[in-house]
């Protein structure tokens, strides 16, 4: 059992970098079996076809995701900023992300909606409670953060290429970011 374990994680790997730099289309199943040094006929009995194994890797990566970056919306600039560190940790995620929005191939995975519902739900909540502005309606808000925390990966094609030197200046970055989402979340009375 452990050797099927190693197998799977080994191509779990392959599959991820393969993925993330053809995406599901360009992906050869071939090319992922000689990275994880195991039979091509090993990928199509663990994960059926193709596009079962982008699902995977992809479900596999958001629920990282939804773990490792909790949702804090009495500190948007904060999330903001964790947002911007971990997607600027993780280009090949961010890659295998554009993958998908483009291709399309696979409906959106159920959590991803639900964490998105969520998330909403608790802005909504904190609109209400007058711990951030209404300015914004609470869709156009997480959006917006999550737009501007993601400009500068290298699969974005304003920040990075129109400001290549900027993202040598992380620190600068994120304090960027977080003061804008600080202002964002401001109350129009605060507003200038």
């Amino acid at each position: 059992m452990r050797n099927a374990d190693a197998t799977r994680e080994r191509i779990l790997e392959a599959a991820m970098a393969e993925f993330s730099a053809y995406g599901i289309a360009g992906a050869r199943v071939d090319r992922i079996a000689k990275a994880a040094g195991c039979n091509k006929n090993m990928i199509y009995i663990y994960y059926e076809n193709k596009e079962t194994l982008f699902t995977t890797i992809l479900q596999m990566h958001l629920t990282r995701v939804y773990d490792e970056l909790v949702f804090t919306p009495e500190d948007l600039p904060g999330y903001a900023a964790r947002v911007f560190d971990f997607t600027m940790a993780n280009p090949n995620l961010m890659r295998l992300m554009t993958w998908f929005s483009l291709e399309q191939k696979t409906d959106n995975p159920a959590e991803r909606t639900a964490a998105h519902n969520a998330k909403v739900v608790e802005l909504t909540q904190a609109q209400s409670a007058g711990q951030i502005g209404a300015a914004f309606p609470p869709n156009f808000l997480l959006t917006a953060i999550m737009a501007l925390s993601t400009a500068w990966t290298a699969t974005n094609p304003f920040g990075p290429s129109i400001d290549s030197s900027a993202t040598n200046k992380s620190d600068e970055l994120r304090d960027a970011i977080s003061r804008v989402v600080g202002l964002m979340i401001r109350d129009s009375e605060d507003s200038v």
